[in-house]
């Protein structure tokens, strides 16, 4: 037991390490799902695409940029990518709810849901028919580690495109909640939550709120997309799939429509995986992931930061 604690404490380290990065990613990604069904009641099942063009024109720019990197600071350079990846991407989100989600807004509602899924195939295969089916590589423009030690043998560092990671996403993370909390916009989001006819009748632009909540799921989408790029250096066009089903998992285990939740839910996820894939084989991993999901649908169903519907009659 005593030799056991040494060994098990640094691989309890590293392991939250990683799994704070890869939760930091899908909260990102899962705040875009939660704040559209939050206000209009609909899962964008097109957010995944989103989030890996997102990370196409992250590399497209880094790599426009690459070429003067002698003259151009790196940050400048990340800066740039953030920058064209969010306002492509933001185009992208708005040109979704115009598209697929505004003309069918009134029908079923499973109209709008396989209209999403078409725009998701849509997406997948204009990306794969430019950029080609291939691994795409991202330039390693943020080497090495933050900080690496030794602890009883076993090494445990922070890279620094994890540090990165972690980081932005605390900051936009604050920035979103007093955003959402303290500005005009915000307190729309927040009337139209609650009740979207009413949220109309006192004046609200509900199309354009509805409009704002795709473009800035999408930026943060985007932000995420160019994070995943720099940290495992390669993307493809299927990437957004499997991750935009982890992030939507997220949003569910946090209590879809709940920004906190899926905050906390992204995070859960990403730790859940990481413990799994280093403690148990790697197959096991999604199955331990989603077990947690099951788990908290059958003892919480609203999720952990969710509440409850109320029918308004």
């Amino acid at each position: 037991m005593n030799e056991f604690l040494p060994n098990f404490l640094p691989q309890l380290t590293q392991q939250l390490i990683n799994g704070l990065s890869l939760g930091s990613i899908y909260a990102l990604i899962a705040i875009g799902y939660t704040m559209v069904y939050g206000i209009i009641g609909m899962i964008n099942f097109a957010h995944g695409e989103i989030y890996m063009i997102g990370a196409y024109v992250g590399v497209v720019t880094l790599t426009a940029l690459g070429a003067a990197s002698g003259t151009l600071p790196l940050t400048l350079v990340l800066a740039g990518a953030l920058v064209a990846a969010i306002v492509v991407t933001a185009a992208y989100g708005w040109t979704v709810e115009r598209v697929a989600y505004r003309p069918l807004r009134g029908g079923p509602r499973l109209v709008p849901l396989i209209s999403a899924i078409g725009m998701s195939i849509f997406l997948q295969n204009y990306v794969q028919l430019g950029q080609g089916a291939r691994d795409v590589s991202v330039p390693p423009l943020l080497p090495g580690n933050l900080f690496s030690v030794e602890i009883g043998g076993f090494p445990v560092s922070l890279s620094v495109t994890r540090a990165l990671i972690i980081g932005v996403t605390v900051v936009l993370m604050i920035a979103l909640t007093l955003y959402i909390g303290r500005s005009r916009m915000g307190r729309a989001c927040r009337a139209c939550s609650e009740d979207m006819g009413m949220a109309r009748l006192l004046g609200i632009d509900t199309d354009r709120v509805i409009s704002f909540t795709f473009v800035l799921g999408a930026a943060l989408a985007a932000v995420g997309g160019v994070l995943i790029g720099l940290s495992i250096g390669k993307i493809n066009p299927f990437i957004g799939f499997v991750v935009g089903v982890k992030a939507f998992t997220a949003a569910v285990l946090g209590g879809i429509g709940s920004i906190p939740g899926a905050m906390l839910g992204g995070v859960l996820l990403g730790l859940t995986e990481t413990f799994a894939s280093a403690f148990l084989p790697t197959e096991y991993k999604d199955v331990v992931a989603f077990s947690l999901l099951v788990l908290v649908l059958l003892f919480r169903p609203t999720g952990l930061l969710g509440k409850p519907d109320i029918e308004k009659v």
